[in-house]
């Protein structure tokens, strides 16, 4: 097994813990240290591998055939689809989504994670505001 595909297992099984805390919580609010600290790692790991390979990579990786056609054209799905679904709450905090949705157009879950972190800090801030 080598380094890419132990990184695509750890990716997946993360990614799955993910998912099953996700459903077997209920939570309200999210966490902003779990949000915050994934936005910090995956921008060192994306600052890692933009240093190895260059930005260019990623244009090259989703050019070369359909499958990376199809992977860009995901994630730009995902990105508009956590927008619509983060801006009213975003914007009932009073955050700057056109700020934020641009950063998100330019780093994807970089910006949406470091997004969904602020949007929780504010929104735990107006939970307390009107419970104390």
């Amino acid at each position: 097994m080598n380094t890419l595909e132990i990184l695509w297992i750890v990716g997946t099984l993360g990614g799955g813990i993910g998912l099953v805390t996700i459903l077997l919580t209920k939570r309200e609010i999210g966490n902003p240290p779990i949000a915050a600290g994934l936005a910090v790692l995956f921008a060192a790991y994306t600052a890692f591998q933009v240093s190895r390979e260059g930005l260019i990579s990623f244009f090259l990786n989703h050019t070369q055939n359909l499958t990376g056609v199809q992977v860009w054209w995901d994630l730009i799905i995902c990105v508009v689809i956590i927008l619509f679904l983060v801006a009213p709450r975003a914007r009932a905090v009073g955050m700057n989504v056109p700020v934020w949705a641009l950063l998100a157009c330019c780093t994807a879950s970089i910006a949406l994670l470091a997004m969904l972190a602020r949007l929780f800090v504010l929104e735990r801030a107006a939970a307390d505001e009107t419970q104390g």
